[in-house]
Order: C-alpha cells, then sequence, then structure tokens
C-alpha cells in the first residue's frame, strides 16, 4: 500500500502543473497608436478598444496567448482622419472588424506571434513586460508595425512617388497595457 502511495506522489509530482488562465479586464486595458510622416514632426496618435484577451500561464510564464483588438473602435481627435483610417484605403472595418495577435512564443521579454490585420496575417515579434500586482498580470509593451505587409498601402512612398508631405511612413507603433485577472479553470482559450 506505500509503494502503491509513494508511486501515485511521484507520478503527480512529474505531471505538469495546470496551465492558470488570465483574461484581460478591457476597462482597464489601453491600446494607443501613432503614426508618423515621412517629413517633419507629423505623429497622429489616437486609441483603439480591446475586444478580448486570454492568456496562458504555465510554470510563472505565459505560455499562451491571444489578443482581438476592435479596429471599428480606432479613434482621433480628428472626425475626418478617424473616418479615413475606418475606411478601405486603411483598415476597412466595416469587412474586417478586429486584428488579432496570437502568441506562439514569449522568450524573456520578446514576443513572437502571428498578426492578423485586414485578413492578412503575418509574423511579428516586440519586447514587452509582465509584472504581477496581486492577482492580476499586466502586460506592456509597443509593436511597431509594418502596415503596408497587411495591404494598407495609402500614401506610401514605397509603393507611390511624389507624394512631398503627404507620405505617410509604411510604420506604426501600437502601445498596449493589458491588465489581466485570472479566470475558472473551465475556461479554454
Amino acid at each position: 500500500m506505500k509503494t502503491l502511495l509513494f508511486a501515485l506522489l511521484l507520478l503527480l509530482g512529474t505531471l505538469p502543473a495546470m496551465a492558470q488562465r488570465y483574461v484581460a479586464d478591457a476597462k482597464q486595458s489601453k491600446l494607443t497608436w501613432t503614426g508618423y510622416g515621412e517629413i517633419g514632426n507629423y505623429a497622429p496618435s489616437g486609441t483603439l478598444q480591446l475586444q478580448q484577451a486570454i492568456f496562458e500561464v504555465s510554470n510563472g510564464q505565459i505560455s499562451r496567448g491571444r489578443i482581438e483588438i476592435d479596429m471599428r473602435t480606432i479613434q482621433h481627435d480628428d472626425n475626418k482622419m478617424q473616418t479615413h483610417l475606418r475606411g478601405d484605403d486603411f483598415f476597412d472595418t466595416e469587412k474586417f472588424p478586429a486584428a488579432t495577435f496570437v502568441l506562439q512564443q514569449l522568450k524573456g521579454n520578446l514576443a513572437s506571434g502571428l498578426l492578423t490585420i485586414k485578413g492578412v496575417t503575418k509574423p511579428v515579434s516586440f519586447p514587452i513586460l509582465v509584472t504581477t500586482d496581486g492577482d492580476a498580470l499586466r502586460i506592456k509593451g509597443k509593436a511597431t508595425i509594418d502596415r503596408t505587409v497587411f495591404g494598407i498601402k495609402y500614401n506610401s512612398s514605397s509603393f507611390f512617388s511624389g507624394l512631398g508631405d503627404y507620405a505617410i511612413k509604411n510604420t506604426f507603433d501600437l502601445a498596449f497595457d493589458v491588465v489581466t485577472r485570472p479566470l475558472a479553470k473551465k475556461q479554454q482559450l
């Protein structure tokens, strides 16, 4: 009987620990975008809303994750620009209401995964900082994204000549501060 109990304890000790799942608190999370003109200091910025995000933590590190951004919420102080960003020249939010990032690997502080914008999926990597606050996980970072690989070529000097000061850099920054809370064990990614 003792041998059976010892074998059972040994087996349980070698099984991987159950992963803890975390879901984002959309109201406490913040997403900010910044675009850049090719000439001068033009750098419009605004916000986006997190649609949902879920992460899995195993052995004290994020092992999986999926983030969905509601692209219909792209905001800018200038209503005309906001409408333009939501239109088909940029993010075409009527046809593509969400952008997603699926984490494939977190090595040190470098997150790598697949980003989907406008139905196009490309690999991206960017640094993040993960901290804890009680039972919450906070994930902060900034990704620099080349919009042109997702088919967003509007006023890109890589595709159009003679744009002058209307040229827009191919890259934009997406800064994020995502606050998460633990989920019940039953919920899945």
